[in-house]
């Protein structure tokens, strides 16, 4: 089975890279395909018809994407949308043109409506307003969502897409401006901590509840809904709701997940909120229980997810981390 992985160098790409490798490793019949951006540009049409006719794989794994937090889609909108939107119109279509009959999108939880009622279903999509700060975004991950549904109506093939909510784990960007809340978090608490700093401030009123998910729990339930027959797959969705939420389950407020991150990265000074920056989306918990249904819950709890994600951020090299 030739598998492309489009992303596999991203933190979700590189952990589903890693579960393929280890299945390989133990004696499954699998050649893995990737590319980096240099070599194969996936907002380039042209350029992807032409990859996929050449390498004809059987499966895409689609975990390439523009992605980053609440500043990062606030300043780059525009290249938010376009990008994405791109990425998924060009890896979907060109790999049906070449004859691909199964294909894993993955999205992300920001596709539901910003009031949506907790914990938020699959059926809560398109049925309310966007969180503004992200709204570009999100409507590119729907717009892929209905991408696979449409080819999956039209053509009979099997496009599938699973939704995860906050993601986090090796691989991860720790910009302090561009990154996701909890990596963000990490790297300003260690570098308070190392500084021996008496204070940090930490974005809003700390109020809002996140969940988390470890990106290696990410890559199991990925590889899960893609193994599963077509016929379970199909039971548990519908033509127009294919899409499954992939999370833990649970949340935890800012101001909890700040003084956890605190107590790993050894940080014992003060932690102030700055209520003059946005809060995003009140409340963000996925309803898992399809996923549940179909077999597969998450095994890493957030404080050990914490802790191997600290630890492989000490494992780098702080230039490289800068460059991030």
């Amino acid at each position: 089975m030739k598998v492309y992985i489009a992303g596999h160098r991203g933190m979700v790409g590189g952990a589903i890279t890693r579960r393929l490798n280890a299945r390989r490793e133990a004696g499954e019949a699998i050649e893995l395909v990737t590319r980096t951006s240099t070599e194969l540009d996936l907002t380039d049409q042209v350029a992807v018809r032409d990859f996929m006719a050449a390498e004809k794989p059987d499966v895409v794994i689609l975990a390439a994407a523009k992605v980053g937090g609440i500043h990062a889609n606030n300043t780059y909108p525009a290249d938010f949308i376009y990008e994405n939107l791109m990425i998924e119109c060009n890896v979907i279509h060109q790999a049906f043109a070449a004859g691909v009959t199964r294909l894993l999108q993955l999205g992300s939880s920001c596709i539901y409506p910003r009031e949506a009622p907790q914990p938020m279903r699959e059926d809560a999509l398109l049925t309310g307003v966007l969180e503004p700060t992200n709204e570009p975004y999100a409507i590119a991950k729907i717009a892929g969502i209905k991408l696979c549904e449409s080819y999956n109506r039209q053509h009979g093939v099997d496009y599938r897409s699973v939704m995860p909510t906050n993601l986090y784990g090796p691989g991860d960007n720790f910009h302090p401006e561009n990154s996701h809340v909890l990596p963000a978090l990490i790297r300003r608490f260690h570098e308070a901590a190392q500084s021996g700093a008496s204070e940090v401030v930490i974005w809003g009123s700390g109020k809002p509840r996140r969940e988390f998910l470890h990106v290696d729990d990410m890559a199991e339930a990925s590889l899960h809904v893609l193994d599963l027959p077509r016929d379970v797959y199909a039971a548990h969705t519908e033509p127009m709701l294919s899409h499954i939420n992939v999370g833990s389950g649970s949340d935890v407020s800012i101001r909890e997940l700040a003084e956890t991150v605190a107590e790993v990265t050894g940080f014992t000074g003060q932690i102030t909120q700055d209520a003059s920056k946005p809060d995003g989306t009140m409340r963000k918990l996925m309803d898992v229980s399809r996923l549940a249904d179909m077999g597969w819950q998450a095994g890493i709890g957030l404080q050990d997810g914490i802790r191997s994600t600290y630890a492989w951020f000490l494992d780098q090299d702080p230039a490289a981390l800068r460059a991030k």
